[in-house]
């Protein structure tokens, strides 16, 4: 796991805000989570219902408002507005919004092709 604060990042005109930081030359994938209090995203959604959740590429979460927890590998990391947390490849991930302050963030994954609706 990476972490990164947004008012820490490289001017970047071209491509993406995570460019030379994270692979991929477009944002291809992503959302947005209004996440309610307390959840933990991706429980249970691994293999045969194992509490795991992977990927064979980065993906990033940018903490928008509220807090939240960051579980990687079972260690957990306090995120909150305006953290940057790019998860890298193979790392076992939970995002986990706050009781009291529950989380807004974005999502995304990077690749060499636009997203579907991006394409000529």
């Amino acid at each position: 796991m990476k972490r990164l604060r947004m008012n820490g990042l490289p001017d970047i005109r071209d491509g993406h805000f995570l460019k030379g930081l994270i692979p991929g030359k477009h944002i291809c994938a992503g959302g947005l989570s209004f996440a309610p209090p307390g959840s933990r995203a991706h429980t249970s959604d691994g293999p045969g219902g194992q509490d795991c959740h992977v990927h064979g590429d980065e993906e990033v979460f940018v903490v928008l408002g509220g807090r939240a927890r960051m579980e990687v590998n079972g260690a957990m990391h306090n995120l909150t507005v305006g953290d940057i947390c790019i998860i890298e490849a193979g790392e076992d991930h939970h995002i986990i919004s706050d009781e009291k302050d529950p989380s807004v963030h974005i999502w995304f994954h990077a690749g060499q092709q636009r997203h579907p609706e991006q394409q000529p």
